[in-house]
């Protein structure tokens, strides 16, 4: 190993997960920006998932985006049932930190919530994200159709084009088809909102991705 180089986190199996507990986590009703439900059927919107690094900078990055109805952070892609922040952050659950956005396809698409995922974050980090090392901040969409799964795997080939041209090496963001989302704690929910001076360690490549650019919205 070159002196300086970082070693990735490695995943656990689920052997190796802490067991959890089957209570959920309580969190408040609504949401604190868009006064919208934090948990609810959702009945005529879409739901999206994505994981981009630390869950406070990208639930902002989407509670800002036009046609976004409501967003929670939570756990996700791991084993541990009702995980924990404190366990979370141990590495022993196998979750990513992620953010759910729930939007309305009568006013904006999934693509357009693609562009400002691969736009808003590194994709090429691993189990990091900037100084943020951890298997809680690797790169990670979480498709709810197949449509989303094609929509998902055509972005990353169109933006990686731009990545290489850009000097960066391969995306190693994880497509896999939703898992159960956990909410995380109440204060973690539009963290940034409740503390605008809060950390947010979230920073794009400068590389802009196509995906959005000829289907911004809805004909």
């Amino acid at each position: 190993m070159f002196f300086g180089q970082r070693v990735q986190p490695q995943m656990i199996t689920a052997q190796q997960a802490l067991p959890g507990r089957s209570d959920r986590m309580p969190v408040a009703a609504r949401h604190a920006v868009l006064d919208a439900p934090l948990d609810d059927d959702f009945l005529g919107l879409e739901v999206a998932m994505f994981g981009m690094g630390c869950f406070w900078g990208a639930e902002r990055k989407f509670w800002q985006a036009p046609g976004v109805v409501s967003t929670a952070v939570g756990y996700a892609a791991g084993f541990t049932p009702n995980p924990t922040y404190k366990e979370v952050c141990s590495g022993r659950t196998g979750h990513n930190e992620v953010v759910r956005v729930v939007f309305d396809p009568s006013k904006t698409t999934f693509e357009a919530m693609l562009k400002i995922f691969w736009e808003s974050h590194n994709p090429t980090q691993g189990m990091q994200q900037g100084n943020d090392v951890g298997t809680q901040y690797r790169s990670g969409i979480y498709t709810y159709s197949e449509a989303q799964a094609a929509a998902a795997k055509a972005s990353a080939d169109g933006f990686q084009e731009g990545l290489s041209k850009a000097g960066y090496g391969a995306i190693t963001t994880e497509v896999i088809s939703a898992p159960e989302f956990y909410f995380a704690e109440d204060y973690h929910q539009q963290y940034l909102h409740k503390n605008p001076g809060g950390y947010c360690g979230l920073g794009g490549t400068g590389v802009s991705c196509p995906v959005g650019v000829a289907d911004s919205g809805p004909a």
